[in-house]
């Protein structure tokens, strides 16, 4: 794999175009009764042509057998290391809302969640209740100061929050509270490290008194917490590693934090893919990198919707002239991991990736999917590789070397 400060020394800031479409969760495992994917079950004669004028992979988001989180899946695309640079589910969170954060705030990552009188979580989304009523929730909490750490607390999306911890010597070294799975209770917090006692209590007791805030009030009538980070992360921007001016289109703010970590801009996204596609042309002219995310298959393969997949899948194909026809120099489409729907989360599989620019060298795939891009010239290679091949094939890297 190339460094950055490798990559840094030969770019060549042009006025080329790139566009990456991130497929958030794209990858998915063969239905039961029909031997297909979601992708390979989707009508997509538009990806299907892109793809036969594409030279195509299959891509390992962190390495092999590791299942990542959607901070890692991201920077990998993004052209960093996963493995060397890390960013905090809980910052990407505050960063994505635009919480006012400062040095030394911890961020974690929060779920309104559903618990029976048996303390056993039975819904760790709350049925996705409205972002209106997460907002209403959230108000009752925010402000909470415990052994003076002031804790600010921000609805993100639906049964998502932000919770920000403001205190002298508060430390992010602790574990989670969520379990990640329904029928289990509700984890203590536990420090990471020694001498961090005080830190795992006062998040304990905002979890304690959020429990009785939240009693009666079903479906969302606890909180799980994951993802402790210290604010700020340590990251070059994609300015400066990379000579971009790179823009992000994304509708759920934790990616639009995760943008705002690296350097990008973010750009209204509106509510459908279309409206996504029409910020890229409307601001098209200024930018000359832009990543642009679509949640709706990652959403449906979390839910173990096999068919709703299909058809965000099939929204993007229905959509993508728009994108197309602005001509940019290079396009990728692909994912920052697979969520497949009898899996209902994230697993450890590869994502087929295509990528487009008339400097590259088409192969012989013929539809873009799991079965097609596996047999692609790109081969299985790792997700921060990604980034110098869309730099050459828009031009922008000098030669290295004499």
């Amino acid at each position: 794999m190339v460094r950055l400060e490798h990559i840094k020394e030969i770019v060549n800031p042009t006025p080329s175009k790139i566009v990456l479409l991130v497929l958030d969760g794209l990858g998915g495992l063969a239905h039961q009764k029909t031997g297909l994917t979601e992708l390979e079950s989707a009508k997509t004669p538009n990806l299907d042509r892109l793809a036969k004028e594409s030279i195509c992979g299959m891509l390992e988001p962190v390495g092999l057998g590791i299942t990542p989180g959607s901070a890692p899946g991201h920077l990998g695309l993004f052209g960093y290391d996963p493995l060397q640079y890390t960013i905090g589910r809980g910052v990407l969170a505050a960063l994505g809302i635009e919480m006012e954060l400062e040095d030394g705030d911890v961020a974690a990552r929060g779920n309104f969640c559903t618990m029976n009188g048996d303390g056993v979580i039975t819904d760790r989304r709350a049925g996705r209740i409205p972002t209106e009523q997460c907002a209403e929730l959230c108000r009752l909490l925010d402000g909470t100061s415990i052994e003076g750490v002031k804790i600010s607390v921000a609805p993100v999306r639906e049964h998502r929050f932000a919770a920000v911890f403001r205190g002298k010597g508060f430390s992010s070294a602790l574990g989670d509270s969520d379990p990640q799975r329904d029928g289990l209770p509700p984890k203590d917090i536990e420090p990471l490290v020694t001498g961090i006692a005080k830190s795992a209590r006062i998040a304990n007791k905002f979890i304690a008194q959020t429990k009785q805030a939240l009693s009666g009030r079903e479906p969302a009538n606890m909180v799980v917490l994951r993802g402790f980070a210290k604010y700020p992360p340590e990251i070059p921007s994609m300015r400066e590693a990379f000579g971009l001016k790179p823009a992000a289109i994304a509708a759920y703010p934790m990616y639009r934090g995760l943008a705002r970590a690296v350097g990008m801009d973010n750009l209204p996204a509106g509510n459908t893919v279309e409206d996504e596609f029409f910020t890229l042309a409307e601001h098209y002219k200024t930018y000359d990198f832009f990543f642009i995310h679509v949640k709706q298959t990652d959403s449906a393969g979390e839910d173990g919707d096999f068919q709703r997949k299909v058809k965000a899948i099939e929204e993007v194909d229905r959509a993508l002239p728009r994108l197309t026809s602005l001509k940019p120099d290079v396009i990728v489409v692909t994912a920052d991991h697979s969520t497949p729907a009898m899996f209902k989360g994230h697993s450890w599989h590869a994502v087929p990736c295509l990528l487009y620019s008339k400097w590259c060298r088409p192969d012989a795939v013929t539809a873009f999917s799991e079965s097609a891009c596996i047999g692609g010239a790109l081969g299985r290679f790792n997700a921060a590789e990604l980034m110098p091949l869309m730099l050459a094939n828009a031009l922008k890297l000098k030669k290295y070397g004499a």
